[in-house]
């Protein structure tokens, strides 16, 4: 008998193969689904389309008012009982900044190309994140989502490339929650397997008509970070990184569970594609919307990522309203999202799952899902825990 990491998936009408292990299920979430996006296009309210860059503006007036008031009270007062209030308030701020700079790339922000770069370099730069470099790869993300050998973000590893990976590289990657703090090394380095930087106008990720716009981003990038050096300077280090620094790691955390959780741990494993079988359809569909509490608000509805994926030029402030009005038209496709509490703690049971599960895919077959890795002792505790509980 092979080891259960050497099984490559299949998938048929009534049931998934994961592993080797035939799940039967009701419904195959890697079947050719039974409408187009025309279907779902035509389901949405026309309203739901207009963009409204004073609506827009005001998301961020209301965003930079919150973050500078949390500053000034967290100067003034100065105390430990109110710092760990502080940074995790102020990182989950920084993130909210980073969806409207996200907004922009997309040009949901509005119609009108020069205020979303103006407003997507403020938002972004202030953040630490090359705006134009993101912004292209954060399209070709979109445009090939669900793609094993074309999508860009928190994208499945082959077995070949996983198996290839040094002992340190598995730990960074599958271990909580180094994982969380993985966007900066990616901005810079890439996913393993993929080569250059955002912030490199000649890397690979980008055309030769992109690199002016990538200079300028990594540019005013750099003024970002001089000048958080030079406030270090004048005001001291360990001021600069009460106020920023904790607050700028509180938000890659947010980042990088957010952004992998829209794709990750659902309760059944979801089909990634290859080849003649991926469509922009089928790749969209395997996106999973999230519920996140008061948080929902406050980082603008991402969460809501179904529709945003398949509609990326729609303004956050409808997506919920399309969602609703499309549910019909995806019907099983569309996976409702466990009903959070005032704040999401249930999703960091899916978190700590996935990534003690979701390893790598084969490196053949044009419809794959995640396998598992049983030799590291790491994953082996949380996939046993994930076990006993649906025993």
């Amino acid at each position: 008998m092979s080891p259960p990491n050497s099984m490559s998936p299949t998938t048929n009408g009534n049931g998934v193969a994961m592993n080797g292990a035939k799940k039967q299920l009701d419904f195959d979430p890697s079947a050719a689904p039974p409408f187009k996006i025309a279907d779902i296009r035509a389901a949405i309210p026309p309203h739901c389309w207009v963009k409204n860059p004073w609506r827009s503006l005001s998301y961020v007036l209301r965003d930079l008012l919150v973050i500078l008031s949390f500053a000034v009270a967290a100067a003034k007062l100065d105390s430990w009982t109110f710092w760990p209030l502080y940074w995790v308030a102020q990182g989950t701020m920084f993130w909210a900044v980073f969806v409207l700079g996200h907004d922009c790339g997309h040009g949901s922000f509005s119609d009108i190309w020069l205020l979303n770069n103006v407003m997507g370099h403020i938002l972004h730069s202030s953040i630490l994140v090359p705006y134009h470099g993101w912004r292209i790869s954060h399209k070709t993300h979109h445009q090939n989502h669900g793609n094993v050998e074309k999508d860009e973000s928190w994208v499945p590893l082959p077995e070949k490339v996983y198996k290839s990976l040094d002992t340190s590289t598995k730990f960074m990657r599958f271990t909580i929650p180094l994982p969380m703090f993985a966007y900066p090394i990616y901005l810079w380095t890439r996913s393993p397997g993929k080569k250059g930087s955002h912030f490199n106008p000649y890397s690979d990720l980008f055309a030769p008509n992109e690199r002016a716009a990538v200079l300028i981003s990594t540019l005013c990038w750099t003024a970002m970070a001089l000048l958080l050096c030079y406030s270090s300077f004048i005001y001291g280090f360990a001021p600069v990184l009460k106020i920023y620094g904790v607050p700028y790691l509180i938000f890659v955390a947010w980042l990088d569970m957010v952004t992998y959780l829209h794709h990750h741990g659902y309760e059944q494993k979801l089909p990634w594609y290859r080849g003649k079988e991926w469509s922009y359809l089928r790749g969209g569909l395997t996106t999973v919307d999230r519920d996140y509490g008061v948080i929902n608000n406050i980082h603008h509805d991402i969460g809501t990522h179904v529709i945003h994926h398949l509609f990326p030029q729609m303004p956050h402030y409808h997506l919920v309203e399309a969602t609703q009005a499309a549910k019909h038209v995806l019907g099983k496709y569309y996976r409702e999202p466990k009903k959070s509490g005032p704040f999401p703690f249930h999703l960091f049971g899916y978190l700590v799952r996935s990534l003690g599960e979701d390893h790598y895919v084969s490196d053949t077959g044009d419809v794959v899902f995640y396998q598992s890795d049983p030799h590291i002792p790491k994953f082996r505790t949380s996939s046993a825990t994930t076990k006993s509980k649906s025993s």
